[in-house]
């Protein structure tokens, strides 16, 4: 297993309530210099999720600015595309399996359609794809990361009065979350998390509401990289935190009623590990 220790020691401490001295491409210039080819790997799940948006973008409109964040220019973009296009090429090589059938079989067959949503179609193909990374930390940020997505919109579906079934896909909690009438569709016997964030839900600021999803997330990257100072575990959950401060920063006009750190302690002395990802 690689240790990080020079890159993970020189990089400043990092606060939701404060600037950071290092910008997300800062510290993603310095990981492309460091890590390993397998680790860098492993970080391309994160920088993915900004490909499926350039691509969706991209197959709307072929002159649509981008956020090149992700792993693909827009030269390589378009290429993947003109692919998929042609019937008589079977695979793009050197892109991820899920991008070339995304456009195939979901997005040429129902561009047209009304009520289908790109966007979401996308996403679901991402995060089933990114479930099922080899390094179990990061599988498992992307598994809490696509329930909790699932229990939010299921809730909101629900609040209202929108059948739940037509906005969840996928996941190990699909048929749960679409049959169950209870509160919180039965799942807090099953998963841990579902009880701290249902409380959070409650939250009646949707700034307020965001800051504790986020401060949530945030503390369990925490538990994940307790006694993984310098693996790859820990530059990915580094990582991960300076997006969520990167777009604090960039969005935040208010603090609110109280600060990230209030937050997050308050979460701390409450929550515990989910018991699910626990090794």
């Amino acid at each position: 297993m690689s240790n990080y220790y020079c890159l993970m020691t020189g990089v400043p401490s990092i606060s939701l309530d404060t600037p950071c001295a290092i910008t997300y491409a800062e510290f993603r210039e310095q990981c492309e210099e460091t890590l390993t080819a397998a680790d860098k790997k492993l970080l391309s799940y994160s920088y993915l999720r900004q490909d499926c948006l350039n691509l969706v973008s991209l197959l709307r409109n072929p002159e649509a600015e981008l956020a090149l964040l992700g792993n693909y220019s827009e030269t390589q973009l378009k290429e993947l595309i003109e692919k998929a296009e042609d019937p008589e090429v079977k695979a793009a090589e050197g892109f991820p399996k899920f991008l070339f059938d995304y456009i195939r079989n979901s997005y040429l067959p129902n561009s047209e359609n009304p009520s289908y949503f790109a966007d979401d179609a996308i996403m679901l193909a991402y995060y089933e794809s990114a479930m099922k990374c080899k390094n179990p930390m990061i599988a498992d940020w992307f598994k809490l990361n696509f329930n909790l997505s699932n229990i939010l919109t299921a809730l909101i579906a629900r609040k209202n009065g929108w059948n739940v079934a037509d906005y969840i896909q996928g996941g190990e909690i699909n048929e749960m979350i679409k049959t169950n009438k209870s509160k919180d569709f039965d799942l807090t016997r099953e998963y841990d998390f579902v009880a701290e964030i249902m409380k959070i839900v409650d939250t009646d600021d949707p700034v307020e509401k965001e800051k504790k999803i986020d401060a949530f997330k945030w503390l369990w990257l925490d538990e994940m990289t307790f006694s993984e100072f310098f693996g790859i575990e820990a530059v990915f959950a580094y990582l991960c935190k300076l997006e969520m401060q990167n777009r604090w920063e960039m969005l935040d006009p208010e603090k609110g009623k109280e600060t990230f750190t209030q937050i997050i302690e308050n979460l701390r002395s409450e929550a515990q590990v989910p018991a699910e990802f626990v090794r």
